[in-house]
């Protein structure tokens, strides 16, 4: 039981003051495709009228409204030690009351609707929740406190969620942030978070911020991506799958390379699978989202200042830490710095197999990024020796495109083979080669290789891991 701070009835006082205008009708059933690790959550449609986005307005300051009234009426820590259900049907006695008081003639429905709602904002994420049980939903954008935005199927959407205004949005930022110890405020407006389940946190508050606080979150999946899935995703090609695998199981270090949204991080889970369990893994985010299946794996994250502007352990400080910690490979997030000399001097010096990503948008500009990069370390380098660092580090470059139509895809799979004068030289083994849109807007088509037996095929072959000698044949003919 809930217990009431004073006595109302079976569980805590009655709310007063709530609106009085109608409520909106129940949510109607989304025919969204689910999948088997979560129930779908449906997104309401967008109101069509002025005034039935009055009606969603009202509803939104009614829920706000009596989520309030419980919290200055319920004992909060009771809600620890009891379920979801147990907390539901408390609430629900006391809503049912609440309303009584207010004449709000509800049916059935329509309350157990209102009591979901309110026990979202009371143990969740409020107007979040339904967007975050949604697996068909892989980005939530709250750019502002009435204007949200999700990505379904690689589509981004405008969808009906509203927060009552800018303090509400702020509070459920306040409640985000604070359960990893970090904040956000006028003294450090931005913030990198994650949620339990690894999805990753952005916000941004005002002055920094116009039109008031906005939110980005970037969903993952509960279940782990391999590269098998991607092949049957259309990402890649099953060639192209079987090489990354002997490159990732063979020690080679990879760059993955590519824009926003292009699926790095997912490509960075799915090559991860391919290591071997007797392997120590370290890890390197700024926000943990990695969900490596290995045993051996030690998981670290950076951690912003405090108040006083101390206490910032960044990046570079964790690889210069993971190299104390006998690491076969370590694996960074995103290389955006002068981490990126401290990550190249580790696979330079025993630490094969490592990877991490890069925003660029070819395997060439990736290189010319990470050469960038070594000039922000403070370390005085010339450009030709910063470029022998990364030719003798770096064999593979993995490049990923997210196409027009929504789609991503590996573009291109590059081998670095070495220097000539002040050049990185390069050569591609697969690429994809764009031939159209059908009549749906669907991208149209095919990853090739490029006729080139890699150097590095040698190398798989000495440890075991066999190419067919016709997968590089770029006149083979290839199923589908």
């Amino acid at each position: 039981m809930i217990w009431p701070s004073r006595k109302a009835g079976p569980g805590v006082a009655a709310a007063a003051g709530a609106a009085e205008r109608p409520v909106p009708p129940p949510l109607p059933v989304d025919s969204a495709a689910t999948e088997t690790a979560a129930p779908v959550v449906p997104v309401r449609a967008v109101p069509a009228t002025a005034s039935e986005a009055r009606r969603t307005d009202s509803y939104t300051a009614l829920k706000v409204s009596l989520h309030q009234k419980l919290i200055e009426r319920i004992n909060l820590s009771a809600l620890d030690s009891m379920s979801r259900e147990q907390v539901g049907r408390d609430i629900g006695e006391l809503v049912q009351e609440m309303l009584k008081e207010l004449n709000h003639a509800l049916n059935l429905t329509e309350r157990r609707q209102l009591v979901e709602d309110i026990l979202d904002e009371l143990l969740g994420l409020g107007p979040l929740e339904p967007l975050l049980k949604d697996p068909t939903i892989s980005d939530i954008m709250v750019n502002s406190a009435s204007i949200v935005f999700v990505e379904r199927r690689g589509k981004i959407e405008l969808v009906p969620t509203r927060f009552a205004d800018d303090r509400h949005l702020m509070r459920i930022i306040g409640k985000i942030v604070s359960a990893v110890g970090r904040r956000v405020d006028e003294s450090s407006p931005m913030v990198d978070a994650r949620l339990p389940d690894g999805s990753r946190i952005n916000a941004i508050i005002p002055p920094l911020a116009i039109d008031g606080p906005a939110l980005s979150i970037r969903k993952f999946s509960k279940t782990p991506i391999d590269l098998d899935k991607l092949v049957g995703f259309g990402a890649l090609t099953a060639d192209a799958a079987t090489v990354l695998r002997g490159v990732v199981a063979s020690r080679r270090n990879l760059i993955i390379s590519g824009g926003t949204g292009s699926g790095k991080t997912t490509m960075l889970n799915a090559l991860s699978a391919s290591i071997d369990n007797g392997e120590r893994i370290v890890t390197i985010e700024d926000s943990a989202e990695l969900q490596l299946q290995q045993i051996h794996v030690l998981r670290l994250e950076t951690r912003p200042s405090n108040i006083e502007g101390k206490g910032e352990v960044n990046q570079r400080d964790l690889v210069k830490n993971a190299l104390r910690m006998r690491p076969d490979r370590i694996i960074l997030g995103e290389i955006r710095s002068g981490e990126a000399f401290d990550m190249l001097q580790a696979m330079n010096t025993g630490h094969d197999g490592s990877m991490t990503t890069v925003h660029a948008n070819t395997p060439r500009d990736a290189l010319s990024r990470i050469e960038q990069m070594i000039g922000m370390s403070g370390i005085d380098i010339s450009p030709k020796s910063a470029r022998a660092q990364i030719a003798s580090a770096i064999q593979v470059v993995l490049q990923l495109s997210r196409l027009s139509d929504g789609s991503r895809r590996v573009t291109s799979i590059a081998e670095v083979t070495g220097m000539e004068g002040e050049i990185i030289l390069m050569q591609e083994i697969f690429r994809f080669e764009r031939t159209g849109v059908d009549a749906n807007g669907k991208v149209i088509g095919e990853m090739k290789p490029m006729g080139v037996r890699p150097k590095f095929a040698e190398i798989l072959q000495s440890r075991g891991i066999q190419l067919a000698g016709d997968l590089f044949d770029p006149y083979k003919k290839r199923a589908g």
